[in-house]
């Protein structure tokens, strides 16, 4: 599990952009506060910062022409085998949406595509 720094999402190749939000789908539902190494900073945060994200990831996704759900533009909404949220701490969205989304990040991100022989120019 990885959430790309944010400044990639745009340049994602089809792939890691699908990847990305079957991601954030995940960490939405049934995978919130599990732990996972790469993203347990997203549970230091309001669940709306990670809606927030999950937004970047849709926007790029219809911007290509893919149609993700429109329950998923609902910041309760937690998925099929998940029940909704009845409260949700609203925070107004900054940027980086997360603060570990520094430069140090946005290069580890493309040393990893890079591994995987994705090159992405910014």
């Amino acid at each position: 599990m990885r959430l790309w720094h944010e400044d990639l999402i745009e340049k994602l190749p089809r792939q890691q952009l699908l990847g990305q939000h079957r991601e954030c789908c995940a960490l939405r539902g049934n995978g919130w506060g599990k732990p996972h190494s790469t993203v347990n900073y997203v549970f230091n945060y309001s669940p709306y910062k990670l809606f927030q994200y999950h937004q970047l990831v849709m926007n790029e996704m219809k911007k290509r022409g893919y149609k993700p759900s429109v329950d998923w533009e609902n910041s309760f909404y937690r998925g099929t085998s998940c029940s909704s949220y009845e409260n949700i701490e609203k925070v107004p969205i900054t940027k980086p949406i997360y603060s570990e989304h520094n430069n140090s990040y946005l290069f580890e991100c493309l040393e990893n595509l890079k591994e995987k022989n994705i090159i992405i120019q910014l």
